[in-house]
């Protein structure tokens, strides 16, 4: 034999394969949201979504899973291969025979192979996507349409081009809290104060706060927090279109995943978990404020009893418009599930200077008349 020979496929991959394979050509078949279900991208034949009949999305203990890590939950499940974007660090992974020629984040050609330095956790469970192509070219187009402070030139720019549908990395955490808290709550009363104006005696109300201490106790299960683990889209844009329909799950399945790109975590279950902590923490300080009676409240201490945190990993879909402008890098998400769309876009000095001129005129006009 000569050449170099191809590296066989593991028992799980092969498997995998033949369950995407077309019973029509054998071709690779790939998930289409419009239909629900995988398409041969050469003939067109239909076959029917992966079964889930039976799924019920898995919890993992979260402190047996920060102590070691379970092998088990390692690889993909298919033949996949990673590559890192030395621009903005996202990491893609592909089918084997998809040749990536730029990030699908950001546009960069600066492309290298990617190998794991120690396991990855795999993706349990999958949120297909259900918003089509031709939809989220159509939500685009109604977003940057409502753009007024967008300069003409990107209007007439097509945008909608360069769309593309990535699943993104998610970890989710459940936990249940029984908290106990202190506080001093304080009343607002008010007093008549009188005083001097030109030489007038006046009154006026004076507001005082008078203190008690007060407690109470909170219980909370904090169910399917979600912290994104993708460097590859900006956070603020992925915090704008959560949050993801985490009940509606699917097993993970290659088939859903099969002709899409998945970002891989950056973001390890370590980090994430002290994110989500800090989340968690900062949301039980408000419930507990909220129950404070009165007016106002200081000194609130919270004691926290958690128990039961477990966690998940997931993928979310969501369509990507990456673009640059003048000298800056821009993008618009949408939820490949609901459809909020978020973006960012560059303001033209030209219109904006127009408003201020606007603004100025106005208040010269209010103030000539009312020197009147």
């Amino acid at each position: 034999m000569t050449g170099e020979e191809a590296p066989r496929a593991s028992p799980a991959e092969a498997e995998a394969l033949a369950k995407l394979a077309c019973p029509a050509c054998g071709a690779e078949a790939n998930w289409h949201p419009g239909r629900q279900m995988l398409v041969c991208p050469f003939c067109g034949t239909e076959s029917p979504a992966p079964p889930d009949a039976d799924f019920a999305a898995k919890e993992h203990d979260l402190a047996a899973a920060l102590a070691a890590f379970d092998p088990a939950h390692a690889g993909w499940a298919a033949a996949k291969r990673q590559v890192r974007c030395q621009s903005c660090r996202a990491i893609s992974v592909l089918d084997p025979a998809r040749q990536a020629q730029n990030c699908e984040f950001c546009g960069s050609a600066q492309l290298v192979p990617y190998e794991e330095v120690k396991p990855a956790f795999r993706p349990e469970s999958v949120l297909p996507f259900v918003v089509s192509e031709p939809a989220a070219r159509d939500r685009i187009r109604q977003w940057y349409g409502k753009l007024w402070l967008a300069p003409g030139a990107l209007k007439r720019r097509a945008l909608t081009d360069t769309v593309r549908g990535v699943y993104l990395p998610y970890w989710t955490f459940d936990a249940r809290v029984e908290a106990d808290w202190t506080a001093d709550a304080g009343h607002y009363y008010y007093t008549t104060e009188s005083y001097v104006d030109n030489g007038q005696l006046r009154t006026r109300q004076v507001r005082h706060v008078r203190w008690e201490p007060a407690a109470g106790h909170v219980s909370h299960f904090f169910d399917d927090d979600l912290v994104c683990a993708s460097v590859g889209v900006h956070p603020g844009l992925v915090r704008a279109i959560e949050p993801f329909p985490t009940g509606e799950l699917k097993g993970y399945d290659p088939g859903y995943v099969a002709g899409w790109v998945v970002e891989r975590y950056q973001i390890d279950l370590k980090g994430a978990a002290g994110n989500a902590s800090a989340a968690m923490r900062a949301k039980l300080e408000a419930m507990c404020a909220r129950q404070v009676p009165g007016d106002t409240y200081r000194n609130l201490v919270v004691r926290a009893d958690w128990s039961g945190q477990t966690f998940k990993h997931m993928l979310a879909p969501v369509w990507l418009l990456s673009y640059d402008y003048g000298r800056r890098s821009f993008q618009c998400v949408i939820n490949g599930v609901t459809g909020t769309v978020a973006g960012e876009y560059p303001k033209s000095p030209w219109k904006i200077a127009l408003i201020v001129l606007g603004i100025i005129v106005l208040v010269v006009l209010f103030g000539a008349v009312s020197g009147r």
